[in-house]
């Protein structure tokens, strides 16, 4: 349930920073709520996450690696945004790091 909770919180930070973009600088109602029930909710399910006793450096770590991988990915991907191969293996390093912080907590 832990990893459940750890998701659906980066999925909600990663639905919040999308929609800061689309908010057009908090000019656009709709995704300017996104952008705060999404930070509320991320912040909220990582407290549970940390709550039930994940280390924080795990649990940030992956949060935020997950979050800034997928914004970028989105970007490419939806939004317009470039990625250049180095950005891409970048993008490989962050999760090649997050499984090794992973892989060292292990006991």
């Amino acid at each position: 349930m832990t990893w459940v909770l750890l998701a659906c919180a980066i999925l909600a930070e990663v639905t919040a920073t999308i929609s800061l973009r689309l908010s057009e600088g908090f000019s656009k109602i709709a995704p300017s709520v996104v952008v705060v029930v999404g930070y509320l909710t991320a912040f909220t399910l990582l407290a549970l996450v940390l709550k039930r006793g994940m280390a924080i450096g795990i649990a940030y770590g992956i949060w935020a690696a997950a979050g800034v991988a997928l914004v970028a990915l989105i970007g490419a991907a939806f939004l317009g945004d470039s990625l250049t191969p180095v950005q891409y293996g970048g993008l490989a390093l962050v999760a090649v790091g997050v499984v090794a912080l992973e892989a060292g907590g292990a006991h």
